[in-house]
């Protein structure tokens, strides 16, 4: 009885390590500009953070070597590789000076996300000045 609680223990986890992998894969297919984004429905393209996942997934894969499945290790290897071929094919399509434009957009958001947070603590300050103070310093470490 303890194999079987042990082997669906294992298939579940199993499960989860794969739907892990392509949850990071789909966040690098997104960055890449293969899947549109949700909010606009236009693809995008951040290699900056495309690169991101891809070299979480290579972590991963160099982390884990020897202890995977082989259908682990199979859908590990087989979403790498593609990132990696499509990142390449979107680095080399991605004039430099297109790149550079959407890096600093990242940046715009968050300099407008202040500017909406400072009305928020000057409504916490009339009733409880701690709160405001502790809001300032999440936003801050979070901001940039």
């Amino acid at each position: 009885m303890a194999e079987v609680q042990t082997s669906t223990q294992s298939g579940e986890l199993s499960q989860r390590f794969i739907e892990f992998v392509m949850m990071h894969a789909q966040n690098a297919a997104l960055f890449l500009g293969q899947i549109p984004n949700p909010k606009t429905g236009e693809g995008e393209v951040n290699l900056e953070l495309a690169k991101m996942f891809i070299d979480q997934l290579a972590m991963i894969q160099e982390k884990t070597r020897g202890n995977l499945s082989n259908e682990e290790s199979t859908v590990l290897r087989n979403a790498l590789s593609n990132l990696q071929m499509a990142y390449v094919e979107v680095a080399r399509e991605t004039p430099k000076g297109a790149e550079q434009p959407a890096q600093p957009a990242p940046e715009q958001k968050p300099v407008e996300q202040p500017s909406t947070s400072k009305p928020a603590p000057s409504a916490p300050i009339s009733s409880t000045e701690p709160e405001a103070e502790s809001k300032k310093k999440f936003t801050k470490s979070y901001g940039p």
